[in-house]
């Protein structure tokens, strides 16, 4: 007999979460953008734009293109600043009862570490998300996430400093994924959140001119799933910290393969582009499949996979 009541939450050691479901970071707005679609409070979490200290404009366009089962993006991490967020969007997630994970950004160590600082005396924050994968001034255009020392430098001061606990989101575009998430974990990162965009090209054979204007942009969506869920499997044997999967997740059945290979959570990205209520029915149909399958707490389906 099918079990009637699924426990849907998880621990990520540091926090608790209502389900496994989160979104993520860019694919969301702030949260606020998508409210008349769904109710924030029934997420296992709102992982919010990245948030510099100061606003920013992003790239200019053309900055998005559609791919074969994808998106390439060189958006630019647009947005309106770490004070107009506490200032503006924070008040109405809170009202929401939303979980607020809030996607930290930096072209400097010390502009991560100020970002954090500001956010630390802002209420309903659950924790943050370090954005280390994608371009950073300092190194010339290349993230901290694909070199160790870097990431261990960008993670051990924005560990220093923040009051709230920290996940570090990674970068696909790597050759050693277990190496970097291990100084991640070294520098005191609390979890990791990975696969952030592969680096692509689009080109428009008319032109023979690149579809984006940055030249370069991040793939996501379906075509980079199975990348992703190889790359979160290897990370979740290399650490001992949770690790969230993401990564062209469209369906339940596509988040519960991130859980089987080792994930307690999973972010949804370009999905909610297509169906802006996305979230909810992934947490529905994954726990639907739960109870078909007489599994009365979605934490004993979590690293089942066998090989």
């Amino acid at each position: 007999m099918a079990v009637q009541k699924v426990d849907m939450s998880v621990d990520l050691g540091f926090f608790r979460l209502t389900n496994p479901v989160l979104t993520a970071s860019g694919t969301f707005g702030y949260g606020i953008e998508m409210m008349p679609f769904v109710e924030l409070k029934k997420l296992g979490g709102v992982v919010t734009k990245g948030l510099y200290f100061e606003p920013r404009e992003g790239n200019p366009p053309p900055r998005l293109v559609e791919v074969t089962a994808g998106l390439l993006n060189a958006i630019g991490l647009p947005g309106i600043g770490v004070k107009a967020f506490i200032r503006d969007i924070l008040p109405r997630l809170r009202e929401e009862k939303a979980t607020v994970i809030v996607n930290v950004c930096g072209e400097t160590v010390e502009e991560y570490v100020k970002v954090v600082r500001c956010l630390d005396e802002a209420e309903g924050i659950a924790f943050y998300e370090l954005n280390i994968s994608c371009p950073n001034v300092e190194e010339e255009g290349r993230c901290p996430a694909l070199n160790p020392q870097a990431t261990y430098s960008v993670v051990s001061r924005v560990k220093k400093a923040a009051q709230r606990p920290i996940v570090t989101k990674l970068s696909p575009n790597v050759t050693d994924i277990a190496l970097i998430a291990r100084a991640a974990e070294e520098a005191g990162s609390d979890a990791l959140s990975l696969v952030n965009t592969f680096l692509g090209l689009a080109v428009n054979v008319e032109t023979r001119r690149p579809k984006l204007a940055n030249v370069y942009g991040g793939l996501s969506g379906p075509a980079i799933k199975p990348l992703a869920l190889r790359l979160v499997y290897q990370t979740v044997q290399a650490v001992n910290i949770p690790v969230i999967g993401l990564g062209g997740i469209v369906t339940g059945y596509d988040a519960l393969e991130f859980l089987s290979v080792g994930a307690r959570a999973v972010q949804i990205g370009t999905a909610n582009f297509f169906d802006p209520q996305a979230t909810l029915r992934i947490i529905q149909e994954m726990e639907e499949f739960c109870r078909e399958h007489n599994i009365s707490r979605i934490e004993d389906f979590i690293g089942s996979f066998r090989i």
